[in-house]
């Protein structure tokens, strides 16, 4: 799997799911709907703990250190992955319906719908909500009372949860997905959602050129530069995430890319690694399109005030994304079954498609990291003076 890469075993996971549900038999169909029961209550299961265990941590270690500075710059990032969910949400909901409305005809399933020879009930220890809520408590907890122990606690706890994500859940997702696929297949689903998804793709990678845009023309102005120059100089960083689908492994890049733009040292070195774990513009905005999408096309409730409770909520644990397998969508897990109510599948269908587009919202997101250093270093030049 290492050798071959998570992307590539998905799309072949997919394209293999599509082939399957052609040919297999209903009971072979069955045997992976069997296997996808299991796995989806095991997911059920860990989801609470992945929120715990990752979210907790990383509040707590934004923490450290607490001053002016941090806050402006959590401020700063909190307010622009929040406002790049609001840009996929309006724009979803301008276009995606008609999208997902010319796709109808490609809706036609058999009749029968297939069930697993078996069911294995795994119940969550917490449910996901109570989860977040315990998160927050212990993270800000944490900040508040210097509580090394506990800290030293969750972040062993963490370590254990990314063990789980990264040896069992990852490893096991590809062969979940073909399951999803060959039933989708089986029952004519699938060839409609991958041309709904199709379009949603293009659109994407559209907006994640337009949040950049946007972010460097407003650090451009406060700091009255040339915005498209101070963006072309960032496009060594936004290749590099490209290529390693790696926040943490674009750092060194968007470092010298930010001082280069004329951020003094001192506040590179402090913005530029505390964004690659709190400013995730592109990945927000990429779920909000995605989650839209697949509510859409299931009936479910997409109402503005709905969707604003889960950006506001999805920016905080996305903060657990950096440095997991699979980050942002891994935390964001909890925000979808919690608030948009997504089950199993829906879930592992998200996943899916975050993945594929893992390295754009990726590169979105440290690029977009150099507008914000610029602002935070015009903000606390104008107080040193």
């Amino acid at each position: 799997m290492k050798k071959i890469g998570l992307l590539p075993l998905i799309i072949i996971a997919i394209i293999l799911g599509i082939v399957a549900g052609n040919i297999f038999s209903a009971g072979l169909v069955r045997a992976f709907i069997t296997f996808n029961g299991i796995f989806s209550q095991f997911l059920g299961f860990m989801v609470p703990l992945i929120i715990v265990g990752l979210v907790t941590p990383a509040i707590a270690d934004i923490g450290d250190g607490a001053g002016k500075m941090l806050l402006a710059t959590v401020v700063l990032a909190y307010v622009d992955t929040v406002f790049a969910g609001l840009l996929g949400y309006g724009t979803g909901s301008l276009f995606f319906p008609d999208m997902i409305a010319s796709t109808k005809g490609f809706a036609a399933g058999k009749a029968v719908e297939l069930t697993p020879y078996f069911e294995v009930k795994i119940p969550a220890m917490i449910d996901v909500m109570s989860a977040l809520v315990l998160a927050f408590m212990m993270g800000l907890g944490i900040i508040y009372t210097h509580a090394e122990t506990l800290h030293n606690l969750f972040d062993e706890f963490q370590d254990i949860i990314s063990k789980v994500i990264a040896k069992v859940i990852i490893p096991l997702l590809p062969l979940y997905i073909f399951g999803i696929f060959t039933n989708m297949t089986y029952t004519g689903q699938a060839y409609r959602i991958l041309i709904v998804f199709a379009q949603i793709i293009l659109v994407i990678i559209v907006l994640h050129i337009f949040i950049l845009i946007y972010e460097f023309v407003i650090a451009g102005g406060l700091t009255h530069k040339n915005p498209f120059r101070l963006l072309v100089r960032m496009l060594p960083a936004y290749f590099t995430a490209l290529g390693t689908s790696s926040s943490a492994a674009t750092i060194p890049v968007t470092l010298a890319q930010t001082e280069k733009n004329g951020v003094r040292k001192e506040i590179a070195g402090f913005t530029i690694p505390l964004c690659a774990t709190i400013h995730m513009p592109g990945s927000m905005m990429k779920i909000t399109c995605c989650a839209l999408t697949v509510c859409l096309m299931n009936g479910m409730p997409h109402d503005f005030p709905l969707f604003m409770n889960f950006m506001l909520l999805l920016a905080v644990c996305m903060v657990a994304g950096p440095g997991v397998p699979g980050g942002a969508i891994m935390a964001a897990l909890g925000p979808l079954a919690s608030v948009l109510g997504f089950n199993s599948d829906m879930q592992a269908l998200m996943i899916a498609l975050y993945i594929a587009m893992d390295s754009f919202g990726t590169a979105c997101n440290v690029t977009g990291d150099g507008a914000i250093a610029l602002v935070i270093d015009k903000m606390f030049r104008k107080k040193s003076k």
